[in-house]
């Protein structure tokens, strides 16, 4: 099986670190960015199978980012999970329209965001 990619975008280098160690551990080939216009260019350049991304960032925030992913023809179907740090201060109807593939709060475990990107990846191949 060809390596599944992943695109990992937070501000906080931590977050990005933990992420993709495993991420990586996993077998996946992992990408990341510290703002939303650094991710959009990867995103472009890279074409992953999974974005995971913060709300909150420099730049570009995780829906601003998702925005433009969402109005490009080649990043439109990428499934995205968003992390958060606060309750979600995103109304319905935007929910809606970004397509977010699911959600996980901080903090979380790097357990829990595998498991994500794995359930996220098999409701895509399914479709």
């Amino acid at each position: 099986m060809e390596n599944r990619k992943a695109l990992v975008v937070d501000d906080e280098f931590h977050i990005v670190q933990v992420v993709s160690i495993k991420l990586k551990n996993n077998g996946f080939e992992v990408t990341t960015a510290e703002n939303g216009q650094m991710a959009y260019d990867l995103a472009c350049e890279v074409k992953p199978d999974v974005i995971i991304t913060d709300y909150q960032m420099p730049v570009m925030s995780g829906v601003e980012f998702i925005e433009k992913l969402r109005s490009n023809e080649e990043t439109a179907a990428t499934p995205v999970i968003m992390l958060t740090a606060r309750g979600f201060a995103i109304e319905d109807d935007r929910k809606d329209a970004l397509r977010v593939s699911a959600y996980l709060s901080k903090p979380f475990s790097p357990r829990e965001v595998l498991q994500t990107v794995d359930d996220v990846l098999k409701q895509t191949a399914a479709v």
